[in-house]
């Protein structure tokens, strides 16, 4: 796992290879005791190309600082990953971490753009900080996995989408707001919406590799099922921060 001044993407390497932490250490350049280190970065790790991440999302460099304060966290959560219901117990965690919001803002960083700050990427599991702009808005989508939302700041309008024979329907809503978590099963459909005049950050955790894994988008206008196109998800978050830098001359 390599570290660098302006921020990285960690991988659990598949064919992991163990190591002592002190060699870790030296792996990560960073200058921390043994006992600094969380029992996950036991396993070999290695740094993951952003260009490789092209669903389309808006990636924001996580600094070291920001992956050593979360390391406790990133450490419960892939031990509660392996618990027989993961999704119930990932999401303890989760609930646990967002229900002293200001504490978790402060940890993360204020947001300052719409993008995601990656903590953890692996075969099994995916966690990242989202930050949304204000009035920002993701059309339907899925992602094959089962998901836990947990928001820090602001607020996430989730709309919950059900697939029938005559097409899309809206079925549920899920308004979170700071302190709330909110679960998705593997087979949920929903679209994502920050309501308010500022920033919203949750954070998100996927039980696979969400940057790897196909999936589907829907029409905002017509609901026409097309595959994920990161073009248009990068279209998003592109006008989102160019709104976001003009409201700012304004």
């Amino acid at each position: 796992m390599n570290a660098s001044k302006n921020g990285s993407i960690f991988l659990l390497d598949q064919n992991t290879t163990l190591c002592s932490r002190r060699g870790m250490i030296r792996t990560l350049g960073l200058t921390l005791g043994a006992s600094a280190l969380p029992s996950f970065m036991s396993t070999a790790m290695t740094e993951v190309s952003v260009d490789a991440l092209d669903h389309g999302e808006k990636i924001i460099p996580v600094e070291e600082k920001e992956l050593i304060e979360m390391q406790k966290f990133i450490e419960d959560c892939i031990a509660a990953n392996n618990e027989a219901n993961s999704q119930e117990a990932v999401k303890e965690v989760l609930a646990k971490s967002v229900s002293n919001p200001s504490s978790m803002l402060k940890t993360i960083g204020e947001p300052t753009e719409a993008g995601l700050k990656i903590f953890l990427r692996s075969k099994d599991l995916t966690i990242f900080a989202a930050s949304w702009t204000p009035q920002m808005n993701l059309m339907p989508h899925n992602h094959h996995m089962w998901a836990n939302i947990g928001i820090y700041t602001g607020r996430e309008d989730n709309i919950i989408w059900e697939q029938t024979n005559d097409g899309l329907n809206a079925n549920d809503v899920r308004c979170l707001f700071a302190g709330d978590v909110a679960t998705l099963n593997t087979s949920a459909i929903h679209s994502v919406t920050n309501p308010l005049q500022r920033f919203t950050g949750g954070l998100h955790i996927y039980g696979g590799d969400f940057f790897v894994t196909e999936r589907s988008q829907w029409d905002p206008e017509t609901l026409e099922e097309e595959p994920s196109n990161g073009e248009i998800i990068r279209s998003i978050f592109k006008e989102a921060n160019e709104q976001m830098r003009r409201m700012k001359i304004d």
